[in-house]
């Protein structure tokens, strides 16, 4: 009954496990979710003013599928003014959210078996995206060690002449990990080198760097031909619900993009593209006072998991997670039962620490626990404390 496209894709293990907390919530367990990026606070009021008066001024129709002129107009602005990135209107798609954003443009340009190069560890949808695009990911595992990323060298190595595309996320959702101006100028020498291999930055976490440097990768490639960026307001705006990303591309993908959008849902909502013309309009300082505060709980958590012995981490550059490499207490036991890899360890977590996190394994890693650090500090303090209480039972 299920066609075998679907049937060759996983679940999202993020949403997964966020289903799971919600179930024993409903049994009255007495969880702490630490496994959805969400932030935790309210989309600011001018924002919702802007929808607001969208809605008393009847703007209830459809929209063009790329997204309203003034609105393309303004990421066009946008791009400029913060990023240092050329795209005019017609470069740019609006779609209902990023995540739909990236999945057009896999579609769009990946045929049946052409290479796509993706670092590890990866945002988990990625990989299945790349899979229902028929391609195939091309994996450069990163560590710990080298703060989760990749060199010019590596990068290199894995380019054949079936490479189509790169995709890179910075700041990195799950590791924090941001790369620095230089560090994405190498990277991008390697890329002038073959210009047909398109270039995909996810940014979707911009306004969330605590380096105080933000870069895209575009800045030393043509946005012309070769570089799509991808980004939307769910994260540095605190509008997840509001479901709106971005595109600017070449005007032969964005074109693509149109038409794929056309056919599958057209033009996102309305009134949240009112929303984000004021959002995107503004200066993006407003969004500092957010940034500070997960930088605030990225300081108070990276501290406390510092107490807890035999654990491996890497401070966050940016985004709001922690990427915790706990596999030194893998092969241990708890009432009979084996840890014996990051899986069993975070639904240990969840069972006996009752703290929802998410496997490292569902980002393409073997060692390392995901948590994520949008959640009040009391919440954070009491998280950690009940990890590091529940590893203390293991032997």
């Amino acid at each position: 009954m299920i066609s075998e496209r679907i049937s060759e894709i996983e679940e999202s293990s993020t949403l997964a496990m966020a289903q799971k907390c919600r179930n024993l919530i409903n049994k009255g367990k007495n969880i702490i979710n630490l496994s959805l990026g969400e932030p935790d606070f309210n989309t600011p009021d001018f924002i919702k003013q802007a929808a607001k008066k969208a809605i008393d001024e009847n703007y209830s129709k459809y929209t063009p599928v790329a997204g309203y002129i003034e609105l393309r107009e303004v990421i066009s602005e946008k791009f400029k003014r913060d990023n240092n990135l050329i795209y005019n209107k017609n470069q740019i798609v609006c779609s209902t959210g990023a995540k739909q954003s990236l999945m057009q443009v896999l579609l769009c340009t990946l045929n049946p078996d052409d290479e796509i190069i993706l670092p590890s560890p990866y945002w988990v949808s990625y990989y299945q995206m790349i899979k229902f695009a028929k391609a195939k990911p091309i994996i450069i595992e990163s560590s710990i060690e080298n703060n989760f990323k990749i060199n010019p060298d590596e990068l290199r190595k894995k380019i054949t002449k079936k490479t189509k595309a790169f995709l890179i996320n910075s700041p990195s959702n799950p590791t924090g990990a941001v790369y620095s101006k230089d560090e994405l100028y190498q990277l991008s020498k390697v890329l002038k080198d073959f210009p047909n291999i398109i270039v995909i930055s996810d940014e979707i976490y911009e306004h969330i760097n605590f380096t105080g440097n933000s870069c895209s990768i575009g800045e030393f490639l043509s946005t012309k031909d070769q570089v799509v960026t991808v980004n939307g307001l769910s994260k540095g705006f605190a509008m997840t619900g509001w479901r709106l990303g971005y595109l600017g591309a070449p005007k032969k993908i964005a074109d693509a993009c149109i038409k794929i959008q056309g056919q599958f849902t057209s033009g996102t909502c309305s009134i949240t593209q009112k929303a984000a013309i004021a959002a995107l309009s503004k200066n993006p300082d407003f969004t500092l006072k957010m940034r500070n505060e997960f930088e605030n709980r990225r300081d108070l958590v990276f501290n406390l998991i510092s107490e807890i012995p035999e654990v491996k981490k890497t401070k966050p550059e940016g985004a709001f997670y922690m990427f915790i490499d706990f596999s030194n207490y893998f092969n241990k036991n708890f009432k009979g039962k084996e840890i014996t890899n990051n899986d069993d360890l975070s639904m240990f977590f969840l069972e006996e620490a009752e703290v929802a996190t998410v496997s490292g394994s569902a980002f393409g890693d073997k060692n390392c626990i995901r948590i994520s650090i949008a959640s009040s500090k009391n919440d954070l303090i009491e998280a950690v404390s009940r990890l590091k209480r529940s590893l203390s039972k293991l032997s």
